[in-house]
């Protein structure tokens, strides 16, 4: 199980080199610490909690600063711990980059969903609405609430209440892209969240660990090509005024050797 934090940017398309266009994720991953190692002698389990985003010291308290001490590091903003993980493979203070993925791997993303406030059974529970004309006095209702026995609501009930700000995992996601010089990952598909908010990027659980990866279209290269073609046109314009440079010296040198004999035969005579 290998995993990293980080912050949902917002999403945007990427096309691959056959003509595909694949709606994306974009999660910035700066460099995760490992601030805490757990074993199953000390702590019954195997785990590693990593922490990421730094905060200002003033904004933290002397626990937590004496917790990321022991790691030799600054206080982090997110802090996360990554369960049945092979803890010999780490150290104490271990900085883990987005390149712990590559490109086609599958991943599941866990964030916390948009918070909504209080809704009813219609925006909450996708329940249809009654009759709005002829007198009817049901619209937006919950409608029937219980049976006639048990003479109660029963527990389950779909009803009005809080909507949204719940910890939600997608599953099975791929990794499009890792981009090491921005420290971003390009994730198919959307993932749960406001922007900037945190998420963290796992290992999918489920199905296959891998896929076969897709090859972007390169924007660079053409780029360079353009400039390449640029350079080549300028070159051969250059290469074309030299020459012409050259034949104008050579007939100028001509002419001036053509009258230095004619002055010298006039001279003799």
């Amino acid at each position: 199980m290998k995993g990293i934090l980080g912050r949902k940017v917002g999403m945007t398309e990427v096309f691959t080199t056959d003509g595909k266009l694949i709606p994306v994720t974009v999660i910035e991953v700066p460099s995760n610490v490992v601030t805490q190692i757990k074993t199953v002698e000390k702590d019954g389990y195997n785990a590693i909690q990593l922490g990421a985003f730094d905060k200002k010291e003033k904004s933290s308290n002397k626990p937590e600063m004496g917790h990321v001490k022991k790691a030799n590091t600054s206080p982090k903003r997110f802090l996360k711990e990554i369960r049945g993980i092979d803890t010999s493979s780490y150290t104490l203070g271990q900085v883990i980059e987005a390149d712990v993925f590559k490109n086609g791997d599958t991943v599941d993303v866990t964030g916390t969903s948009k918070g909504k406030g209080f809704q009813g059974v219609i925006k909450r529970w996708n329940q249809s609405r009654g009759p709005e004309t002829h007198g009817s006095t049901y619209h937006r209702r919950v409608g029937s609430l219980g049976t006639m026995r048990p003479m109660r609501v029963l527990k389950g009930k779909k009803l009005p209440g809080h909507m949204g700000n719940e910890t939600i995992t997608i599953q099975n996601l791929m990794i499009v892209d890792v981009d090491m010089e921005n420290k971003c990952i390009l994730v198919s598909g959307n993932v749960p969240g406001a922007k900037n908010s945190f998420v963290f990027i796992k290992e999918a659980i489920k199905g296959s660990k891998y896929t076969e990866p897709v090859e972007l279209i390169s924007y660079d290269e053409e780029s360079t090509e353009e400039e390449s073609v640029v350079e080549t046109e300028t070159a051969v314009e250059n290469t074309e005024e030299t020459t012409t440079e050259e034949k104008i010296e050579e007939v100028e040198e001509t002419e001036e050797t053509t009258e230095t004999e004619t002055t010298g035969e006039e001279v003799s005579e």
